[in-house]
């Protein structure tokens, strides 16, 4: 366990100026094989009322020289013996978070006995007991390293072996799960009030995958039978007062089997597949092989509690874990720098079925928004890594948005390439190729690359750090017509890393004719080089270059365009997505005049007029979204110098209200036009009701007289949560008389659900006046839990939304505040808070000062090695 915060200011009130000594690093080029393999593991798991006995039967062979290593940590090590002998303490060497076995002979059965302590685990890794009273349960973290809080094994991802696990506790737990099939359960003859169950996982698994569950739930089941007509019993568990909410889930647990079945001829391999649903979990959801743990907020849907947005991405989430099946369990990682290659993959495959669930164009507008939003930030910074790391100290501060989402971008990038049939092709090779290994990303490019050899070059993309900025002119020869394009790339050197080559970038491209705003040439474009032509042929007469459609490649595009150009395509583009990116490059040039732009608002706010109207009545849900504004987040990491928050916040503030003020006789039309009506959950309706929020916020901006009494009708007459919340979100952000009243009326219908109160502390922590002072009073509310990850960050995740009052000595205070109490407790929640601090380096100097002062100061104060490990970096940034 992470040293006791009392421990550590003893520590530093003798050394008050040294910062701790940084962790050991962790190297992808010292990758060795581990000495012995695991065959078979037995573990059998007993529950006491204050701690947990595992005994553990290890069949190991031996691979290569050396000694047997086994991690552990938090381990009460009772006995342990080989083959039959038991050992005592000088034939093996146990430090803090090894045991190490010298001179075994080449084939091993290691039994090993320890006493370990759920009940205390409050870092929510290993085994550990969530909730309390009678809401009571034990459940598993074991991704990445928690499987060495259980018991001493060679915890990584390159062993894998045949699980069997038999649970052992008192009936008042009746739910006993692990991974596999069940294959005997009953009550102890000589303890009558216990009982045990014993599962057997029939396929080869690392031990990131194990779990278990011991708990009280009730269970939803339904059935799917594979295209290889294996029927599946299918299991989603819950306390009983939500398993109400768990049809969605269900739902979207069967479509993605059907849909990978379709896409990827990939079908599910076990006769069970069961989803839990936790409250305390630091993830969204964990892939364990058959028994997926998923965090309550990502498995538990209902209308009346639910917004649209978080049921769709319960769909999305449910996928992701599924597809994780092939892509993460039957072929997993060799080490954990390989994190990318499942997640990446897996990243990328949820999204296209989610894009098959909704509008493409939106589906994919969502996705860049959050690559924009966080990983381009992330890449600006001093925590800029590769989609492959080269080092880390702590795994878990790894799990970024540059291996997820930009690792989907990569994928995606290769899918485009090749063409869906090539790809396909790479796929199957793929899954044939690696099934049951645990493998490289070398591995994966050389499947894709059998019909295309040149795929291999995108390895240069998991290698180097950074977001390329691609910069680009435009050249039309009239007697020839002929049009060349020139574009040039460059991505920014990151300290610590080679100088950054070319890397192959798909820019996928459409010509379209001025007069008739028809398409009349389309083409991909490789960009592979530091600079390019492209020639199109035919042209007769110079047309408007649409680039980078669909996203194509994830970079920053700095095209010569004129301000009539942009809106030229807003009008005419057949490509939504690229209708959202071009309005979103006309809003980034009002809003960044500081940083080299120079645009006037009224040509944008002209075409958006223009467009609205028409493209509101064929789909309300591409027009909701083309109506956003960055956010402050973003803006920020575009300024990397003299980043001033409350002048970010004015300039955007004031362009929103430009449009609302603009717009104005429109509002109450579009508000008309989109009537509440019965619920009903699709692509369609998500989509009037996105926009009908998007309307009144604007309206409501706009001081239209009667905005106020809409919103108030819409929360009375809500026929779901996502009309219900979205009113009570404006009323709080536009200080509407009866905004207190409506968030007492909120807590009192909801205050028995955890999930819906979670939004009545986001709401008013990401609050436009919310102030140091709010969060404190949050926090000090008898419904904060510490111990919720969840509850944490709809409180100090919402705040870190309004720069404005993060960027106070009062707000970071009460920042590095939390970061220091859950350091100790749980301190990959604690570093996952502080990456948000990373950019205090570009802050004008007054705020910078004072950032840096208080990360000196913070540095002091924590102990873990994730907290530690992120902590240099983010202050690293000084020397950038």
């Amino acid at each position: 366990m992470s040293t006791a915060e009392t421990d550590a200011q003893i520590i530093n009130a003798d050394m008050p100026d040294v910062p701790p000594q940084a962790p050991s690093k962790i190297n992808l080029k010292d990758y060795k094989k581990p000495s012995f393999d695991v065959e078979t593991v037995d573990l059998n798991i007993k529950l006491f009322e204050e701690f947990a006995q595992v005994d553990s039967t290890l069949k190991m062979v031996r691979q290569t020289a050396g000694d047997i290593v086994l991690f552990g940590e938090a381990l009460e090590l009772i006995s342990i013996s080989v083959n039959g002998e038991i050992l005592t303490a000088e034939h093996y060497q146990q430090d803090d978070d090894k045991l190490t076995i010298s001179n075994a002979p080449d084939e091993v059965v290691l039994e090993i006995q320890v006493r370990i302590c759920p009940q205390t685990n409050t870092a929510l890794e290993g085994l550990y007991m969530a909730g309390s009273g009678d809401d009571t349960m034990f459940v598993t973290q074991c991704e990445p390293e928690g499987f060495r809080k259980i018991t001493f094994y060679p915890d990584r991802p390159d062993v894998l072996a045949i699980f069997t696990t038999r649970l052992e506790a008192d009936k008042r737990y009746p739910t006993l799960l692990a991974n596999g099939n069940l294959v005997e359960f009953g009550e102890l003859v000589n303890a009558p009030d216990r009982h045990y169950a014993i599962w057997h996982d029939p396929t080869n698994k690392p031990s990131y995958l194990f779990a278990c569950v011991v708990a009280d739930l009730d269970v939803l089941t339904d059935s799917y039978t594979t295209s290889e007509g294996r029927d599946v019993k299918l299991e989603v568990y819950a306390k009983s007062a939500d398993i109400d909410k768990c049809d969605v889930g269900m739902q979207a647990l069967k479509d993605a089997m059907e849909w990978d079945e379709v896409n990827y001829g990939r079908p599910y391999d076990l006769d069970r597949y069961m989803i839990v649903a936790v409250s305390q979990f630091n993830m969204g959801a964990m892939e364990n092989k058959g028994l997926n743990i998923f965090n309550t907020a990502c498995v538990l849907s209902s209308p009346e509690t639910t917004t649209d947005s978080r049921s769709f991405s319960v769909k999305a989430i449910i996928a992701h874990e599924y597809f994780h099946n092939w892509t993460g369990n039957r072929i997993t990682c060799r080490d954990w720098f390989q994190l990318c290659l499942k997640e990446g993959f897996t990243v990328y495959r949820d999204q296209s079925f989610s894009a098959d669930q909704q509008s493409r164009a939106v589906q994919r507008i969502d996705d860049v928004a959050t690559l924009r939003a966080h990983q381009f930030a992330e890449d600006a910074g001093p925590l800029a890594h590769p989609v492959r790391p080269e080092s880390f100290v702590e795994i878990n501060n790894f799990y970024t948005t540059t291996v997820y989402e930009k690792g989907a971008e990569i994928v995606r990038m290769i899918a485009n390439t090749l063409g869906p049939d090539d790809f396909r092709k790479g796929t199957d090779e793929y899954f044939r190729r690696y099934d049951g290994q645990a493998v490289t990303v070398e591995d994966f490019l050389s499947a894709l690359s059998i019909t295309d050899s040149k795929i291999e070059n995108f390895i240069d993309w998991y290698r180097q750090p950074g977001t390329p900025v691609v910069s680009g002119h435009q050249s039309y020869d009239r007697a020839a017509q002929t049009l060349t394009i020139t574009l040039s790339q460059q991505t920014r050197h990151v300290s610590g890393f080679s100088a950054p080559k070319p890397l192959p970038i798909p820019v996928a491209t459409a010509l379209f004719d001025q007069d008739s705003g028809d398409i009349i040439a389309e083409r991909m474009l490789l960009l592979d080089q530091a600079t390019q032509s492209f020639t199109f042929e035919n042209v007769s007469s110079e047309p408007v270059v649409s680039l980078l459609r669909d996203f194509s490649a994830p970079v920053q595009l700095n095209y010569d365009y004129q301000d009539e150009d942009l809106a030229f395509l807003l009008k005419h583009e057949t490509n939504g997505f690229n209708r959202w990116q071009v309005t979103q490059m006309l809003v980034n040039r009002i809003l960044l005049q500081g940083q080299g732009s120079k645009s006037s608002p009224q040509v944008y706010l002209s075409a958006l007029a223009q467009t609205l109207p028409e493209l509101a009545a064929e789909d309300a849900m591409l027009a909701a979204r083309l109506l956003d504004i960055p956010s402050a987040q973003e803006l920020a990491s575009a300024i990397h110098k003299d980043y001033d928050p409350a002048l970010v916040k004015a300039q955007r503030e004031g362009l929103y209200q430009l449009v609302a003020d603009t717009l104005k006789d429109q509002w109450a039309v579009l508000y008309k036009q989109l009537p509440m009506q019965s619920y009903k959950d699709s692509p369609e309706a998500r989509g009037t009701r996105a926009l009908r929020n998007v309307v009144l916020d604007m309206a409501l901006t706009a001081k239209i007289e009667d905005a106020a009494v809409w919103a108030q009708q819409q929360y009375d007459n809500a026929s779901c949560m996502t009309e219900r919340f979205g009113a009570l979100k404006v009323m709080v952000n536009h200080q509407v008389a009866s905004a207190d009243a409506y968030l007492a009326d909120f807590y009192e219908r909801f205050n028995s659900n955890d999930l819906v109160i979670d939004l009545w502390f986001s709401v008013q922590a990401s609050a436009d006046t919310v102030t140091a002072d709010t969060i404190e009073s949050l926090i000090a509310h008898t419904d904060f839990d510490w111990n919720t990850p969840n509850r944490v960050r709809s409180v100090i995740s919402a705040f870190t939304s309004q720069p404005t009052a993060l960027w106070t000595a009062e707000g970071l205070s009460l920042y590095t505040g939390v970061i220091k109490k859950l350091d100790d407790a749980n301190p990959v929640l604690a570093s996952r808070l502080l990456q948000v601090l990373a950019r205090w380096n570009t802050l004008a100097e007054s705020h910078r000062q004072m950032a840096h002062d208080q990360l000196l100061e913070l540095q002091k104060q924590v102990s873990s090695k994730h907290v530690l490990e992120s902590l240099n970096s983010v202050l690293g940034a000084a020397s950038e």
